[in-house]
């Protein structure tokens, strides 16, 4: 790990040097040496500007921070503290409208909305299984959820193997008839009453118990079959742009239940996913960086596998390979058998070993991202890849945690530069804005403007949004309750604004328009009824937790057509002469501080309560991360209720910890004793894990607990309040250890 090449001034580590010319670079029309002088160059010119932007964040929040203690005494002014933004340039004057102009867009990303999944690209097992939840079993999602509620049992016959329980499988039967009878209503009658689908003089010709034979009533909606016109095994139909494939076994298990034979029901469920280089894993040196690499490359040229060993059986993951159909007059079909991959890269902050200066500094990770997930994606465009990923020969950068326009450019003309050296056309990177940083949200229109040629999509991300607003704002005042953050009014105009921006900016048939995760994998019933007001805003795509997730989620965009929802919401803005994105007033709700007004009223036990909850949820993530090198996982809240954890929810924790402490609502030795008291909890929750490694008693010898104190007593002072600097920290030093 410690052997270094020397190419043009940099030291660059041996395992990314060898994966870059030994696996990456064969296949491709892309000289070595050229690659390495041209990788040098774009370091020598965007290393300062890095640096220049990252000062920029520095000295506007030391500007805040001073303005909030001179007007600490003072009642707060909307209107003061927005002129006080503008001069200091954290405000941006709004310029003209206009419309993006993005080109060669896949269908997945400008036309069709669905859910989209985010993996940590470091575990192959998972981006194989998010790369692959592009279709997925409506009748596995429901029967193994929360959705179908469990009763006792039955006597179904004993032909039926142990553990297949046939009430909880005849209710998810009768489910889904009702999602078919929504999706692909009958001119008459029910999918409850079909025996059998067929196609007739090319047409789907459906028979009903009645001996009525009935066809869709938008007979556009059926697209193929397989198997014979008289006896198909599967019927592929669409509906708002998404597959659902209807398959019969009479011979099957759950065929042999059903009238029609109808043994599953698979949806198109996962449309996109986001391979993450970012909050969901745990990347700290060279070693790490160059697995992360490879992973990306074998999703790249469709070689990626995974053994994986589960009872005692060995098998082997890889990428599903596309489904193929007839067309009713017998013309092939062929649909991707896989997710849209984009890419997340990283963001301008951390740096990485992966390449050293002549210095011997680190290089801007997030440049060195934006150099080799690009160079790997060429695979997928010259045609070297066992799969095609993007039809229309596109690259998906998904770029995080920008502050305001000028960061959105600098990524901008980074991409220029990258596509140069790559002899690429200008623009084959598409750029994926994370609205998820303060100074980016309430300037999000020049944003846009900033990458308005190559720009593919937006999204909320709460999580992230909230931890800049704490620490953006931590002087201002004590921080309302966490739990009580999402209904504060900055939220509601936040998730609208960035729809409203985006659709006005010409997003609607070109771009994705992204929200949120829905954090708690195991309450899927609860998804069902909530996360329906995605799509419901005007979002294209919104984010799950898991395949299982994606395939229930995906019916919300059955029921809800988003195009229709963004062109009903363009036209009301237009006939009220209504523009958002230029009405300023809009701004004094985004604006709007969460100050806790009622701080007299919280009484010890709820500051204590809340603590509690900050703190396990912080530890149960930090020790993952540091002791195992895991980025993501469910981690049991203080309810024991698993829930995705990441860094943007370990911000909120430690920013709001961090704001109580400030403002004297705690006290220090009751955080430190809460940390110990927790940290006993959170050993006790993983007890069951044979890797895990206990924080208590040894609070000392603990690096995770370590990392925990420092993110609380040291994140006041941490850039923008993010957690990577002090996890990368010990991670590194556990790792040396």
């Amino acid at each position: 790990m410690n052997k270094r090449i020397n190419e043009h001034g940099y030291k660059i580590a041996d395992c990314l040097y060898n994966l870059v010319n030994r696996e990456v670079l064969p296949g491709l029309q892309v000289n070595q040496q050229d690659f390495w002088r041209n990788v040098a160059n774009v370091f020598d010119e965007f290393i300062p500007r890095n640096k220049a932007l990252l000062a920029t964040r520095e000295t506007l929040q030391s500007k805040i921070d001073a303005w909030h203690l001179d007007n600490l005494n003072n009642a707060f002014s909307q209107q003061k503290y927005q002129q006080f933004l503008t001069e200091i340039g954290y405000l941006v004057p709004e310029q003209s409208d206009f419309q993006i102009t993005t080109e060669n867009v896949d269908a997945e990303v400008a036309l069709i909305a669905g859910p989209q999944l985010v993996v940590p690209l470091m575990n192959a097992r998972f981006a194989l299984n998010a790369a692959n939840a592009r279709w997925g079993s409506l009748y596995d999602a429901l029967y193994g959820s929360d959705v179908i509620v469990d009763e006792p049992n039955e006597n179904f016959g004993s032909n039926l193997p142990t553990g297949y329980d046939p009430i909880r499988g005849q209710k998810v039967q009768m489910f889904v008839r009702d999602f078919l009878d929504d999706s692909l209503p009958l001119t008459q009658g029910s999918h409850h009453n079909v025996v059998k689908y067929k196609i007739d003089n090319q047409q789907l010709s459906i028979e009903l118990n009645t001996g009525s034979l009935v066809n869709l009533k938008d007979m556009t909606q059926f697209v193929g079959f397989n198997g014979t016109p008289e006896n198909p095994n599967a019927i592929l139909c669409i509906n708002n742009g998404l597959h659902i494939e209807i398959q019969m076994d009479k011979n099957n298990l759950i065929g042999q239940t059903d009238a029609a034979g109808v043994k599953d029901v698979v949806l198109e469920s996962a449309l996109s996913t986001i391979q993450d280089c970012e909050d969901s894993i745990a990347a700290v040196d060279a070693a790490d960086k160059t697995a992360v690499y490879a992973n990306w490359l074998g999703l790249m040229k469709g070689d990626l596998a995974e053994t994986i060993y589960k009872g005692g059986k060995q098998t082997k993951r890889t990428l599903n390979p596309d489904r193929t159909y007839s067309s009713a007059a017998g013309e092939p079909i062929s649909l991707p058998g896989r997710s849209l991959l984009f890419i997340r890269n990283v963001g301008h902050l951390m740096t990485s070993d992966a390449i050293l200066t002549a210095n011997n500094e680190e290089v801007p990770e997030g440049i060195l991202d934006a150099l080799i997930t690009s160079l790997i994606a060429v695979h997928d465009l010259n045609g070297t890849s066992k799969f095609v990923n993007s039809k229309h020969g596109s690259i998906y950068i998904v770029k995080p945690k920008m502050h305001g326009p000028d960061e959105v450019q600098f990524t901008d003309d980074l991409f220029n530069r990258v596509e140069s050296i790559l002899g690429l056309n200008k623009n084959t990177i598409k750029m994926g804005i994370m609205d998820e940083e303060r100074r980016t949200s309430v300037n999000l229109k020049e944003c846009i403007r900033a990458a308005s040629t190559r720009v593919a999509f937006i999204n909320t991300g709460f999580l992230d949004r909230t931890g800049d607003e704490i620490h953006t704002s931590m002087l201002a005042g004590p921080m309302v309750r966490k739990e009580f953050m999402k209904n504060e009014k900055w939220i509601s105009s936040y998730e609208n604004r960035n729809v409203m921006v985006g659709l006005q900016t010409g997003f609607r048939g070109k771009a994705q328009i992204g929200k949120g995760m829905w954090a708690t994998p195991d309450e899927m019933a609860a998804m069902l009824q909530t996360k329906i007001g995605h799509p419901k805003s005007g979002a294209s795509c919104a984010w799950v937790p898991s395949p299982t997730a994606a395939t229930l989620h995906v019916m919300h965009y059955h029921k809800v057509d988003v195009s229709q929802v963004q062109q009903q919401m363009l036209t009301e803005a237009e006939s009220q002469q209504a523009s958002l994105i230029q009405d300023r007033g809009q701004l004094n709700t985004l604006l709007s501080i969460p100050i806790l007004n009622n701080v007299a009223d919280l009484s010890e036990q709820e500051c204590q309560d809340e603590l509690d909850n900050n703190v396990q949820g912080l530890l149960g993530y930090v020790v993952r991360w540091v002791n195992q090198g895991v980025g993501c996982s469910k981690v049991p809240d203080i309810n024991n209720v698993g829930r995705m954890e990441d860094r943007a929810t370990l911000r909120i924790s430690s920013q709001h910890i961090c704001n109580w402490l400030h403002h004297g609502l705690l006290s220090t030795e009751q955080v430190m004793q809460t940390l110990k008291r927790m940290a006993a909890v959170v050993d006790s929750q993983n007890e069951k894990d044979q890797s895990y490694v206990a924080m208590a008693p040894n609070f000392e010898g603990s690096l995770a607990f370590q990392a925990a104190v420092d993110l609380i007593f040291k994140g006041k002072t941490q850039p923008s309040g993010y957690t990577e600097p002090l996890l990368h920290k010990m991670r590194n030093k556990l790792k040396q250890s």
